[in-house]
Formats: C-alpha cells, sequence, structure tokens
C-alpha cells in the first residue's frame, strides 16, 4: 500500500490507515503493507537538515509518536480484526523519551504477533532512532502464511535477510519510506527486495509512503530544504519468489498493489535452490543469532558469586555465597 501520511498528525494518520484496511478489505485483501514509520511520518526533516538544527521537528515528531499499547494501536487491531486481514505497519516507536522505527504485525484476529525494531537504523536516521535488538530478527506464523519483516535500508544487510529466508519466510513484508533521496533510491530498493524474493523464494510485499506538492512544501518551509531530497524514491510492488515483478510498481501517488500469492511458486523455487535448505552449506558458513532481549537494566534473578578457600594442604574448595 503506497500511503500519502496525515503529515505531523498520529491520529490522522491511524485514522487514514484504518479506513484504508476496510476498503482493501472489502476487494478481498487478506494481508496489507503500510510503509516504515508512516505513523505518524517519517522523520523527512533529518534527512534535510543539520544535526544542531534538529531540536523542534525531532520534539514534534517525538510528541506525535506511539505508545505501545495504546489508544492507535487499539485501533489498528480492531480494524484488522474486523476486517480478517493481517496487517504490517510501521511506526515511530515512543519508550521514555526514546524513539525507534518499529514495524508491527497483527494476524487476522487483531492479536499483535511481532513487534520488531530496526536493527541499525541508516545514516542520518540514527540521530533521531535508537537500535533495536534482534529479538524481533524471526519469521511469525500468520492466517495467511510465515511472515518477515525489515524496514529500508536494513535490506542492505545480507545476514540479516537470511536470517529470515533461514527461518522459512514465505511473505517477506518490505516497508520503506519513500519520497526520500530521488529516483535512485527507487532503483536500490527494487534491487534490494527482487534480490531478496530471489535468495530467499519467497513474495515480498513492498510498501513505501509518499509525500504530495503540499506536503513537501510545507516541509520545505518548515526546514528550509529543497525539494529535491524530499522527492521521489518511491516503489510499491509485489514481487515473486522468482525475482521478477509481480505487481506494481508504483513509483508516485497513493495507490496498492493488490495480487494472489500461489505458493506453489515457491515450492517450484526452492525445488531448485534452497538457500536456508539443501542448497546451503551449513558446516562451511553458519550464522549465528543472538534473540536475546537487551533491555537497558537486567537483574538476574539470582545473584550468586563462587570462590575458592584454600585451607592447610587441601586442594581449593568452591563455595557458593548467595
Amino acid at each position: 500500500m503506497q500511503l500519502n501520511p496525515v503529515l505531523y498528525s498520529r491520529q490522522g494518520t491511524v485514522e487514514k490507515i484504518v479506513k484504508k484496511i476496510g476498503i482493501l478489505a472489502r476487494q478481498g485483501v487478506q494481508f496489507v503493507t503500510f510503509p516504515e514509520a508512516v505513523v505518524p511520518y517519517y522523520p523527512y526533516f533529518s534527512f534535510v537538515q543539520p544535526a544542531y538544527a534538529l531540536e523542534k521537528e525531532h520534539q514534534r515528531l517525538l510528541e506525535q509518536s506511539v505508545l505501545i499499547p495504546s489508544a492507535e494501536t487499539r485501533a489498528i487491531s480492531e480494524a484488522a480484526k474486523a476486517a480478517g486481514m493481517v496487517v504490517s505497519v510501521g511506526v515511530n516507536e515512543r519508550e521514555g523519551r526514546s524513539l525507534y522505527s518499529t514495524q508491527l504485525l497483527f494476524d487476522s484476529d487483531g492479536t499483535l504477533i511481532q513487534r520488531r525494531r530496526k536493527i541499525t537504523p541508516a545514516y542520518h536516521e540514527r540521530m533521531i532512532w535508537g537500535q533495536g535488538d534482534a529479538t524481533g530478527l524471526c519469521t511469525v506464523d500468520s492466517a495467511v502464511g510465515r511472515i518477515g519483516q525489515l524496514a529500508g535500508a536494513e535490506h542492505n544487510l545480507p545476514l540479516a535477510r537470511y536470517a529470515l529466508l533461514a527461518d522459512g519466510e514465505q511473505i517477506h513484508s518490505a516497508l520503506y519510506p519513500g519520497s526520500v533521496a530521488g529516483p535512485l533510491f527507487a532503483e536500490q530498493s527494487e534491487m534490494n527486495i527482487r534480490q531478496h524474493a530471489l535468495e530467499g523464494a519467497c513474495f515480498v510485499v513492498c510498501a513505501s509512503a509518499w509525500l504530495d506538492a503540499k506536503q513537501q512544501s510545507q516541509i520545505m518551509r518548515d526546514t528550509n530544504c529543497s525539494v529535491g531530497p524530499i522527492s521521489g524514491g518511491c516503489f510499491t510492488a509485489i514481487i515473486s519468489p522468482d525475482g521478477q515483478i509481480h505487481c506494481g510498481p508504483l513509483n508516485g501517488g497513493e495507490g496498492e498493489a493488490i495480487a494472489d500469492l500461489d505458493f506453489a511458486q515457491i515450492e517450484c523455487r526452492k525445488r531448485l535452490m534452497d538457500a536456508g535448505g539443501h542448497y546451503s552449506r551449513p558446516e562451511v558458513l553458519r550464522l549465528l543469532v543472538d534473540r536475546t532481549s537487551a533491555p537497558p537494566l537486567h537483574e538476574p534473578t539470582a545473584r550468586s558469586k563462587v570462590v575458592a578457600l584454600r585451607t592447610g594442604v587441601d586442594e581449593p574448595r568452591a563455595i557458593e555465597i548467595l
């Protein structure tokens, strides 16, 4: 789904997403991907302003970002349940005074089945978003199949992509910002996701956001930038397991790429080349993923220390001090 956010409004963008879910449900859609950080909007300002000038726009984004859980996540959950639809959506997640690019995946019954944070924000994004851990670097079973999610430049991390394809990914949800960095970014996005579909023998459903002329003008006034850096970069499409464009692409405007996904194509591709199966060489090349949660504060359930005591001529004796 190529979506135009309601600029500077968390509530407005969520209401628009909820409405779009209802419209897509009436067209028989069972799975939808919305763009990266579309709620409330991608931090375009970080791409066009120097670090010392970010305070005003950074604060505005912080105030409009999403708490989890919240009324906004409940609204999307209820819309997914009412539509019987699996929904992948990118949000600016707020925890305390920190922001993260987070991908939420709701199952068709409205259950939040995955909440993952972008593990490596790209370039300018690092001034805005913190880093996620690998707890979400996995696939999850849903009503429409086994789904994995990555956001934007994470698709340039081969090992992150391999972690998903080796985990049996059938549908890859690729969330991109759109309307940034010009036409070259759209070309690079296409190369990224077509390669992932080919390597993973999976379908890729890719969504990017889009800014209209009025929104571009607003951002230009607010950040004193030119239109070039906040133009182009849109690529919304569905890619088949052989790396071909199955539906789309959309490079401008709002709209949808809608197609039926035949999982027999996955089996056909994997019969020839299964990078997570018979075509892998785990005795030569293996990926180690640490999916342990990494909170900033961790307290062991039992604190203990082992010390050695020496008594006379005895051998050292270990005792545990609780």
